[in-house]
């Protein structure tokens, strides 16, 4: 699932005379819209985003910066100190926030040498932000941020050994369009395009295909600026125990600063969807899983749906019919009778019969159904089964460049949690994939949980990087990561709040199955609990599956301040202690 992309800047109060040189902050920690509940909302919110737009870059640089933070772009004002709240960063989803008056933009390697060295020395935090994609907020930082936003250009495209080497602000999708022109691109996609290449790496990002391993397997080598001993360069010949160490490090070992990636050759993909049901899939799941590039499944909770997405390259079909048997109305039309008379119990007739509902797409259908009554489990099965029409009316082939084909629209801004376990090999499946959806499924419906669709279904092959969660030695092993999510389609804080108790409630049901399957969450999307017995527990666990002691003893060694880290890092990873 897509957890959606960039970090916003809210102001809380106050502003600054206008300047025109901000666009840069505003670029890194700029918004989607939220989804909102009403049209009435829309405009509402559309008109606060204009004003956030116009207050961020009259104020970004009365930011009370230290020197060594203001890049060369910036204008050295000299107005009083801003109130501390006056600054709220927040993931796009809007589940972590924090309020910080220390957000630093280097746009240069130098630039961020010296801002680390600096915190470093006065031990202050420096908490690499990335994009603020991670739903669950790992690169957030009350006492200081750094993002890497103005450090994005491309460096060096090798077109004779296919590599690329990049600054590490770079966002994916500016990446992949500067590789297009060389007839190259990256082997593999996350849902999005929006992160930033350091931060794509550095929490294990994944895109499906059984023969494919998550992003960080792609990194060949790094520059990795550290508090302590400056610009290390790793690779597999230089130092390379840290070097798989730091490929996925969390941001907790350094700064990526720089990335050489291994591309492929840009290639067509033909992407099948088509709809299945759980006896049909375990039937044919081995074939499929080893047969097909790509491949994932989304299930749909309280029917016996199951969409099957493949991707393959277009000499595998044969001369497949790249039109849909239904149009796009025909295939929506199940969804928007649903809200239409979802409007009329729960709002008015005249909001039904707005004929703005028939230009929303699927995913705008599905999260205005869900802000009527989105913890209502009745309500809840019935828009899962219009999604479960839609995605009938909806199957058929498409055809594009992979970095087109391979990404995903999850719709608005939701709670998620993914994991991560083995499920044998290509050559042996142990099914296990199957059997951990199964056991999930029959205790949402034995629970009552308003589990909207879908939960999502990938497949890597293993990473050699230690802190992955798909870390394996063994070359054959394949990975499966399953995703729940619960949607935030409100913009109601009070409703919000219930969304988020039961979402948390719904998370601790599958956390029943994970010991089971020895499953362990994506970096990106692990929560920190609060109960001391439960957070005791969450360090054990991850003990138990990744080199902790490694990790800190690096931690030690390249960041004895704890300049990179947080809260989060310090609690899943304690026993740090600073240098006296």
């Amino acid at each position: 699932m897509r957890h959606l992309l960039l970090s916003r800047l809210l102001l809380r109060r106050g502003s600054s005379p206008s300047s025109h040189h901000h666009l840069p902050l505003l670029r890194a920690l700029s918004s989607a819209p939220s989804p909102v509940s009403s049209d009435a909302d829309l405009r509402k919110y559309a008109g606060y985003a204009l004003l956030l737009l116009g207050c961020g870059a009259a104020t970004y640089y009365s930011f009370p910066f230290p020197a060594d933070a203001l890049h060369k772009k910036a204008v050295p004002f000299k107005y009083a100190p801003l109130p501390e709240d006056l600054h709220a960063v927040s993931n796009w989803s809007a589940t972590h926030e924090v309020h910080t008056r220390v957000l630093l933009q280097p746009d240069s390697l130098p630039a961020l040498e010296d801002a680390l060295a600096t915190a470093h020395k006065e031990r202050r935090k420096l908490r690499p932000l990335g994009s603020g994609l991670s739903p669950n907020g790992i690169g957030l930082s009350r006492a200081g941020m750094v993002s890497l936003g103005l450090m994005d250009k491309v460096l060096d495209v090798d077109v004779k050994k296919k590599t690329v080497t990049v600054q590490a602000g770079i966002r994916v999708a500016e990446l992949v369009d500067a590789l297009r022109e060389h007839g190259l691109t990256l082997q593999n996609f996350a849902s999005i395009r929006e992160q930033q290449v350091g931060g794509f790496i550095q929490v294990g990002a994944h895109g499906t295909g059984a023969r494919l391993p998550p992003v960080d397997e792609q990194v060949i080598s790094m520059k990795l600026v550290t508090p302590a001993k400056g610009t290390i360069e790793l690779s597999r010949e230089k130092d390379p125990e840290l070097f798989y160490l730091a490929r996925c490090g969390l941001g907790g070992l350094g700064v990526v600063a720089e990335v050489t990636l291994q591309c492929v050759e840009r290639h067509q993909l033909v992407e099948h969807t088509f709809v299945s049901n759980a006896d049909e899939v375990k039937k044919n799941h081995k074939k499929w899983l080893s047969e097909n590039k790509h491949i994932k499944y989304l299930w749909i909770p309280y029917t016996d749906t199951v969409v099957v997405v493949r991707c393959n390259p277009p000499s595998k079909w044969k001369t497949p019919k790249l039109t849909s048997k239904y149009g796009k109305d025909e295939a929506l039309q199940h969804v928007r009778n649903l809200y239409r008379e979802s409007l009329k119990k729960y709002r008015t007739e005249t909001e039904s019969n707005d004929p703005e509902i028939d230009t929303l797409s699927f995913t705008e259908l599905r999260d205005k159904l869900l802000a009527l009554d989105p913890l209502d489990k009745d309500h809840v099965v019935k828009v899962n089964k219009a999604e479960a029409e839609y995605w009938k009316k909806s199957e058929g082939y498409r055809m594009g460049w992979s970095d087109e084909i391979l990404g995903f629209d999850c719709g608005g801004q939701q709670w998620v949690s993914e994991n991560c376990f083995p499920t044998g090999t290509l050559a042996k499946p142990s099914t296990k994939d199957l059997d951990y959806i199964e056991k999930l499924l029959q205790l949402i419906e034995k629970e009552d949980i308003p589990a909207p669709a879908p939960i999502e279904q990938r497949w890597t092959a293993h990473s050699k990087s230690p802190m992955s969660p798909a870390s394996s030695s063994e070359e054959d092993d394949v990975f499966s990561w399953v995703g729940i999510i619960m949607y935030l389609p409100t913009s109601d804080a009070r409703q919000r709040k219930e969304i988020t108790e039961e979402f948390f409630n719904y998370r601790s049901l599958a956390q029943t199955l994970w010991d089971d399957y020895s499953a362990y969450e994506h970096w990106a999307k692990i929560e920190v609990p609060k109960d001391k017995d439960e957070l005791a527990e969450l360090q054990a666990r991850l003990r138990k599956r990744f080199p902790v002691d490694a990790y800190n003893k690096a931690r030690m060694e390249l960041d004895p301040n704890k300049v990179l880290s947080n809260a989060k890092i310090e609690k899943l990873f304690p026993a740090l202690e600073p240098v006296k």
